[in-house]
C-alpha cells in the first residue's frame, strides 16, 4: 500500500492539507468530504488527544484523504504511537538543529534506519499478506520537521541534509515571534518572504518537499506558485468560526437593524 500524499508530492503536484483541532470524528468526516488531499490532526495546539485522533483517523479513512499528525513535541513515545495508529506523516514542531532532525527520523523509522519499536496497531492493516506494513513503512512515511525559529533558519542546510527527512513544514507564527514580529500566518515582510524563497530553493535542490501553514486561500495559492507543495488553511475551528461570523453579519445587514 502506498502513501497517496507522498506519491502526489513525488509527481510534483501541490497538496491541500486540512487541519483538525476539534476532537470529533464527525468534524473530521465533514472535513474529509471537502476534498483535501491530506488532513492533519493537531496534537500540539489543537484540543485533540490520542483517542480523539484515532476517531478522526477512522472517519477520514472512508475518503481518499491521507491522515497525518502534528505531534506535540520531538519525543519518540508519542511519535511511535501516532504512526502505529495509522499516520502516514509526522509534522514535528520546533526542530532547530540537525541533531534534533536526526532524532525525529530515528523515532519514525524501523531498524536499521531508525529505532521505532514494532507494534503497528492500526497501521498494520495497511499491509497485505506477503507485504507487511513494516516492509514498506520506512519508504512511505512523510517526516516533516517544522522550521519556525531563527535557529532553524540558521541551521537549515544541516537539517535538510539529514537522511530520512521528507522535507520541512514552515510555522509562520512562531517564526514571526522568533524574528521579533507579530504571530500571524500570511506574512508579507520581505525578510520572511526571502526565507520562504530560500526554503523552496534548498528543498527543491535536494528533491525534498516544503509545506506552509496559511490563513487565506489566495495566499496559499501564491505560496504554491512560489514553490510550496503542501499548503494548509488555518484549521477546522477557525474555518467554522469564520463562516459563523460571516453568516451573523449577513443576517444583521439584511434585516435592516432588527437583528442587531
Amino acid at each position: 500500500m502506498r502513501n497517496a500524499l507522498r506519491s502526489r508530492l513525488v509527481d510534483g503536484k501541490a497538496c491541500m492539507n486540512g487541519w483538525l483541532g476539534i476532537p470529533s470524528g464527525y468534524s473530521a468526516e465533514v472535513m474529509a468530504r471537502a476534498g483535501w488531499h491530506s488532513i492533519t490532526v493537531d496534537l500540539q495546539h489543537g484540543i485533540q488527544d490520542y483517542l480523539s485522533m484515532v476517531e478522526c483517523f477512522q472517519a477520514i479513512g472512508a475518503y481518499p484523504v491521507t491522515p497525518m499528525v502534528r505531534v506535540p513535541w520531538n519525543e519518540p513515545g508519542i511519535i511511535g504511537k501516532v504512526l502505529d495508529a495509522g499516520a502516514w506523516g509526522v509534522i514535528c514542531p520546533m526542530v532547530n538543529t540537525a541533531k534534533e532532525a536526526q532524532a525525529l527520523v530515528s523515532a519514525c523509522l524501523y531498524p536499521p534506519n531508525g529505532t521505532r519499536s514494532n507494534g503497528p496497531a492500526r497501521a498494520g492493516g495497511y499491509g497485505e499478506p506477503g507485504n507487511l506494513y513494516q516492509s514498506f513503512a520506512n519508504d512511505e512515511l512523510l517526516i516533516l520537521p517544522m522550521i519556525e525559529t531563527r535557529d532553524a533558519i540558521d541551521n537549515l542546510d544541516e537539517i535538510l541534509n539529514v537522511p530520512g527527512i521528507s522535507g520541512v513544514y514552515v510555522g509562520p507564527s512562531d517564526m514571526g515571534l522568533s524574528f521579533g514580529l507579530s504571530p500571524t500566518l500570511d506574512r508579507e515582510e520581505e525578510e520572511i518572504l526571502a526565507i520562504y524563497r530560500r526554503i523552496v530553493t534548498e528543498t527543491r535542490k535536494r528533491g525534498l518537499f516544503c509545506g506552509l501553514h496559511n490563513g487565506a486561500p489566495a495566499y496559499a495559492a501564491r505560496m504554491i506558485e512560489l514553490g510550496f507543495r503542501i499548503v494548509t488553511i488555518t484549521s477546522d475551528a477557525t474555518l467554522l468560526g469564520k463562516i459563523a461570523q460571516d453568516t451573523v453579519k449577513q443576517i444583521r445587514a439584511a434585516s435592516g437593524g432588527l437583528a442587531d
